[in-house]
């Protein structure tokens, strides 16, 4: 899929997708919430909220409130790609939440994730 397909992807259609995958391993929505709040800044009133908007999944990157400037410690490979090796910074973004969402879903605690990124 191309980049501005993703991009322009509703949030309240692509964020679901990323809860399932978590809850499918026995983690909870307010686990993917604590990371994208740290990953973005968003409250968690704030992502229910654009879970019913209009709001584009790359607007909801590049309407975030404080991305965390850790994030850029985040390393890894997602579908086979490193991340740090992305050039495109939107999609650089959209990939650090798809790997906080996967190494929860392969059963660390937020508290274990975002410790290795502090």
């Amino acid at each position: 899929m191309d980049n501005q397909k993703v991009y322009g992807m509703l949030f309240r259609n692509v964020y679901p997708m990323l809860i399932k995958k978590a809850e499918r391993k026995g983690k909870t929505i307010e686990e993917v919430y604590k990371l994208t709040t740290w990953l973005t800044g968003y409250s968690k009133e704030q992502l229910e909220s654009l879970l019913t908007s209009e709001t584009t999944y790359g607007d909801f990157f590049l309407d975030a409130p404080v991305l965390n400037e850790k994030r850029k410690n985040i390393k890894g490979s997602i579908c086979g790609v490193k991340i740090e090796e992305i050039t495109e910074p939107l999609m650089q973004e959209i990939r650090y939440l798809d790997k906080l969402v996967d190494e929860l879903a392969k059963g660390k605690t937020v508290e274990k994730i975002l410790s290795k990124y502090e």
